[in-house]
Formats: structure tokens, C-alpha cells, sequence
């Protein structure tokens, strides 16, 4: 229960995905916890993270700043997949309760960002949701 009590108080981890070669690509992400006692967070589905989870589920969590930087704590081993519809809903959700006027204003600049065609955000979302391997 403390690895999930800690990761649910950060603000921002370190989310770890592998290439086919092995070699680990981190990011810092918002992370939530799900009722369900997993965690999830979204991205555009054609992001890296996306890439890479569709050949792999191995990721790896730790906690950070908003740069990714100042990795503390233990690291976290875990599987995660893709999710859209209901799924996507519950994580976006999750995300709005905990982080409240940011997630709203990142959503309203993702939503004109669209509309203008810029690339990043070009992409629909999809929900990772992700759960920590036992041990």
C-alpha cells in the first residue's frame, strides 16, 4: 500500500517505456490513481509512449519534477495498455479531479491547438492506464 499511497501524492513521474532494442525512453507525466488501484494518464495516440507501448507493456514509474528531473524515490515496475472510450473517460476524469484548473486549461489549449493544425496535438487522446507488478 505504500508504493501506491506515495506515487498517487506525486505530481509529476517519470514514465519509463523500452524500445524494441531495450533502450529506456522516460517522460514526466501527470499521474493519477484510478478506483480500481491502478494508475493512468493520457497522451496522443501516435506520441512515443503510444509507439512504444503497442510492442511492449514493460514500463517502469519513479517520482520527479515537471522537467523530469530530480528522479526520488523507489522505482516502480509495471504493465500498461492503451484504453479509449469508457476507459480514456475514467482516466480524464481522474486527471481533472486532481489537478483541477491546469488540466481544464490544458485542455482548452489542446482543443484550439487542433483546430489551428498544430502537430502535437494532432493526434486523439488514448488513456494508459498502468499496474504495478507485485513484489
Amino acid at each position: 500500500m505504500l508504493a501506491v499511497m506515495s506515487l498517487e501524492n506525486e505530481k509529476y513521474v517519470l514514465f519509463t517505456t523500452f524500445r524494441r532494442n531495450g533502450r529506456a525512453v522516460s517522460t514526466p507525466v501527470w499521474l493519477v490513481q484510478m478506483p480500481d488501484g491502478e494508475f493512468g494518464f493520457s497522451t496522443g495516440s501516435e506520441s512515443g509512449k503510444a509507439k512504444r507501448l503497442r510492442h511492449t507493456p514493460r514500463v517502469t514509474l519513479q517520482g520527479c519534477d515537471r522537467s523530469g528531473g530530480d528522479a526520488h524515490g523507489p522505482v516502480y515496475d509495471a504493465q500498461a495498455r492503451l484504453v479509449t472510450g469508457t476507459a480514456l473517460a475514467q482516466v480524464r476524469t481522474a486527471i481533472t479531479a486532481k489537478y483541477g484548473a491546469m488540466a481544464t486549461a490544458l485542455g482548452v489549449a489542446e482543443s484550439v491547438a487542433k483546430r489551428i493544425g498544430a502537430k502535437r496535438f494532432g493526434s486523439e487522446r488514448v488513456g494508459v492506464v498502468i499496474t504495478l507488478n507485485a513484489g
